[in-house]
């Protein structure tokens, strides 16, 4: 007896979300937006359900919980649109969860609602989600119906893509009610779809559910050519659940020619991606068609192993088609194997009342012939008579050979046993007719199937041939050239040689250099610091000789102070390679306020923005006082109005910006009177002194001195991008 029932369809519901790819990508990209858009308004509506959709195939617990947020804020705001999509999606969640009841009414709610909007694209989304949960829940008329009306709308909004997606499951509903040519006409309507449009995961799955069909009529061959063309666009795409289908109906095709461990190692093969998928409706036919294999190679009990998993697991996601597929050969095991009768018929039993209530024919045909050969083998033909005449009705009906087969030739040894002679010859003959009629033809798809398989070999081999020969070609050639090769590679090498020597000696020469000029400069700083301490010191001295000098107590002993202050800042910091901005600007304020205070005229502000943190910033020492004392020392020449002295710190796209500003005579003045046309000692070593410390820090440095007379205002302005290091509070 023959176990026929395969069915291999894609529990993906097609128009509700993109490719998983596709959808991984825009989840990051969704929540980016929603957390940017906090405004309660459609447009966060639409957000929610696009993170509720994209995450539908990735975890369901998100998606609902961004369903109920987009729930909520659309009653919120009465957005139709929006409640009518949550409703849509609600019913997708109901439906691969397997809560038809629940789905169905969710779907039925967002009919209602899109039809408030007069919105068909919804209501065509709607349509096909009730025959996709029709199907899954056995009611196959209603999901042909469905999808007719969800094509009528795609027809009418010229949405050819989604009509593809309707013919391939009015196909699935037509080929489980074995009604084949119906299914094949929609599958290929479908296919010319998707190809006009080039959708290979689609055009892949088409061409795998044609070749189911030819399987179930019969055509072998036909059968593995499809299957070995889905196969071959499944592997270019790297489709791994379209590999796993069509590697399991291959193995199908194996069984059929009684090549029994090619058929293992297919389904085996298969088993495997879904085990890593965990896709159990999947991983429920790879056990079931390991059971058929075993159990074809009589080893009962493997069979009932792999059987017995896949009948659990089929309960467990309540897979009804598969369910009684499992029952009927677990019956075909205790029957034909194991010769428990009373094991056998509680299966074919129990098999039966499935498959009449989902309406499989060709599974019921299995049960009543199973239960037919129980009860002859008891001896109670009245019983066999009766369920071998309806297995008999049922395949005549749907032109099944084997189980017609079969049947005749229970009824020919039924006949005979209860002394019907005239219809157990009868019978007999027709056994005879239809089993050389199988014979013939099964030798016929054998030797086509044979022949298929070695013009594969065959085209394997030849390719194999000419890598060889082209291979031999390459080598010969290879070998002609190696001479002029070799000497061409070792002229090339020492080329290279040369060159990487003379580049070494260079970056050798330029990196002494670079680190004699750092140390030049670092030289050149100190030498700049030792100059301004001592003439500093004497000048400091010479004005607290005049306070003692004309008794000023307690203006010498604050300015003592002062000095004494300022003495140690300039040492510590001079020690270290870095300080806190905080250090550095007390001591220009310590100075200032020295050079300050003997002259009322003079004034000077240090202003830094609320954007600094001067505890966190730490720049080299002594950048910012050479250019406060140019200011001081030749800004002021013969002018006796008030002098003011401005520092200014700022911090704009990551740069640390000090302007040292005087309303003094100018740098265009200073360069006349002094004819000086080129930069101050300071500026030089200063701006030199930026540059290494930019390449140490990382971060900009430079100086930029500037006449105010071209902002139209009097003195000089000192841009200084200062380098600094960021700590961490």
């Amino acid at each position: 007896m023959n176990s026929i029932k395969y069915i291999f369809i894609t529990f993906v519901f097609f128009l509700f979300s993109e490719d998983i790819q596709a959808q991984n990508n825009k989840i990051d990209s969704l929540k980016n937006e929603l957390e940017k858009h906090k405004t309660n308004d459609t447009i966060r509506v639409n957000l929610l359900y696009d993170l509720a959709s994209s995450y539908l195939r990735k975890d369901v617990n998100s998606t609902k919980l961004y369903l109920e947020k987009a729930e909520k804020l659309s009653n919120a705001l009465n957005y139709t649109k929006g409640k009518a999509k949550v409703a849509y999606l609600n019913g997708v969640v109901f439906s691969t969860r397997s809560k038809f009841d629940q789905a169905i009414k969710s779907f039925h709610e967002a009919i209602l609602l899109y039809e408030i909007i007069n919105l068909k694209e919804g209501l065509s989304k709607c349509y096909t989600g009730l025959g996709i949960t029709a199907y899954y829940n056995h009611e196959y008329r209603k999901s042909i119906g469905y999808h007719q009306q969800s094509i009528q709308i795609n027809k009418e909004i010229k949405n050819e893509k989604n009509i593809a997606v309707s013919l391939k499951y009015i196909a699935y509903a037509h080929s489980d009610m074995s009604n084949y040519d119906e299914a094949l006409n929609c599958l290929n309507k479908a296919l010319a779809i998707n190809r006009k449009y080039n959708n290979e995961v689609e055009i892949s799955s088409c061409l795998n559910n044609i070749g189911i069909l030819y399987h179930e009529k019969g055509n072998n061959p036909l059968a593995l050519e499809f299957y070995n063309k889905s196969l071959f666009i499944a592997k270019k795409i790297k489709d791994t659940s379209a590999i796993s289908k069509a590697l399991n109906n291959i193995g199908i095709i194996y069984k059929m020619n009684q090549q029994y461990e090619k058929a293992i190692q297919n389904y085996k093969e298969s088993l495997k991606i879904e085990e890593k998928v965990g896709n159990k409706r999947y991983i429920s036919n790879a056990l079931n068609n390991l059971g058929i294999v075993y159990n074809r190679k009589g080893d009962s009990e493997n069979a009932l192993i792999f059987l017995n998993k896949a009948l659990e697991i089929s309960r467990e996601i309540l897979y009804k088609d598969q369910i009684s597929t499992c029952l009927n050969n677990i019956g075909d095991v205790y029957l034909f194997l194991l010769k428990d009768n009373k094991k056998a018929l509680k299966s074919y039993t129990e098999a039966k009342t499935i498959n009449l209530e989902i309406e499989d024919n060709l599974g019921l045909c299995n049960s009543y012939l199973g239960i037919a050969t129980v009860y002859a083998n008891q001896k109670k033909y009245d019983k066999a008579l009766s369920n071998v005449l309806k297995s008999k009705e049922l395949s005549e009906q749907h032109d099944l050979l084997d189980f017609k087969k079969d049947a005749y030739e229970l009824l020919s040894n039924i006949y005979k046993n209860t002394g019907n002679f005239k219809e157990a010859f009868f019978s007999h003959q027709k056994f005879k007719v239809i089993s050389d009629s199988l014979l013939n033809k099964k030798g016929i798809e054998r030797m086509t199937a044979l022949e298929y398989e070695y013009k594969y070999k065959n085209e394997l081999e030849s390719a194999e041939k000419r890598e060889l020969r082209l291979t031999k070609t390459v080598k010969k050639t290879s070998q002609d050239l190696a001479k002029s090769q070799r000497d061409l590679l070792l002229g090339i090498i020492a080329f290279l040689v040369i060159i990487l020597l003379l580049g070494a000696i260079i970056f050798f020469l330029k990196l002494r250099n670079e680190k004699s000029k750092t140390q030049h400069i670092v030289i050149e700083q100190k030498l700049l610091r030792s100059q301004m301490t001592p003439h500093f010191i004497f000048n400091s001295l010479s004005v607290l000789q005049g306070m003692i000098l004309n008794k000023e107590e307690k203006k010498s002993v604050s300015y003592l102070s002062k000095f004494s202050k300022l003495l140690r800042i300039i040492l510590e910091n001079s020690r270290d390679k870095t300080v806190l901005l905080s250090q550095e600007l007390k001591a220009v304020r310590n100075y200032l306020a020295l050079q300050t205070l003997e002259s009322k005229s003079c004034k000077y502000t240090v202003f830094v923005e609320d954007a600094i943190d001067e505890t966190l910033f730490r720049i080299s020492p002594m950048l910012i006082q050479p250019f406060v004392e140019n200011a001081i020392e030749h800004a002021f020449i013969n002018q006796e109005e008030e002098k003011i002295i401005e520092i200014h710190l700022s911090y704009l796209n990551n740069d640390l910006i000090c302007k040292i500003s005087d309303n003094g005579v100018g740098i265009d003045s200073l360069k006349k009177k002094k004819n000086q046309e080129k930069k101050s000692l300071s500026t030089i070593i200063t701006s030199e002194r930026l540059e290494i410390l930019s390449k140490d820090f990382k971060t900009r440095g430079s100086v930029v001195v500037e006449d105010r007379k071209k902002y139209n205002e009097k003195g000089t302005v000192v841009t200084l991008v200062i380098p600094y290091i960021l700590q961490k509070n």
